[in-house]
């Protein structure tokens, strides 16, 4: 059974952090810098929310607010969903469903040590099932 672990491994551990008291505007440039939906917020080490897009769009934009005057804690989710690196990728995915969330960063006990998203998941499985399906058609043909 894989792990979240494995996932990082493979995709790498970097996730994109900013401080919760910076303007929206700031942390929406990093992400648009890096092709990153989602940021990080984390102070002193601790990790103390997530904005995705999504938070921008219906706590900026929908309620008219100014992105250069509102802070990252303004808008930033708090109650997080976290996964540990042991996590298995199944589990991993029925939280992701479950949760209705698409990204959800990855705890080594009390640090952040990387985050994954829906997209991460569904690449990683479909490779895992290739490789399966591949091993099962040599041992069928017998060319193993």
């Amino acid at each position: 059974m894989s792990t979240v672990a494995t996932l990082l491994n493979s995709k790498g551990h970097e996730v994109l952090t900013v401080e919760p008291g910076l303007p929206v505007h700031k942390a929406l440039e990093k992400m648009a810098e890096r092709a990153a939906s989602t940021c990080v917020a984390v102070e002193n080490d601790e990790v103390t929310g997530i904005v995705s897009e999504r938070d921008v769009i219906r706590k900026i934009i929908l309620k008219d607010r100014n992105s250069h005057e509102v802070s990252v804690q303004d808008i930033m989710s708090t109650e997080l969903t976290a996964v540990a690196a042991e996590t298995s990728i199944e589990d991993c995915m029925g939280l992701m469903t479950q949760q209705r969330i698409r990204h959800l960063p990855v705890m080594c006990g009390k640090k952040l040590c990387g985050i994954v998203s829906i997209g991460d998941v569904v690449k990683f499985l479909a490779a895992e099932q290739d490789i399966t399906i591949k091993n099962l058609e040599k041992y069928i043909t017998g060319t193993m």
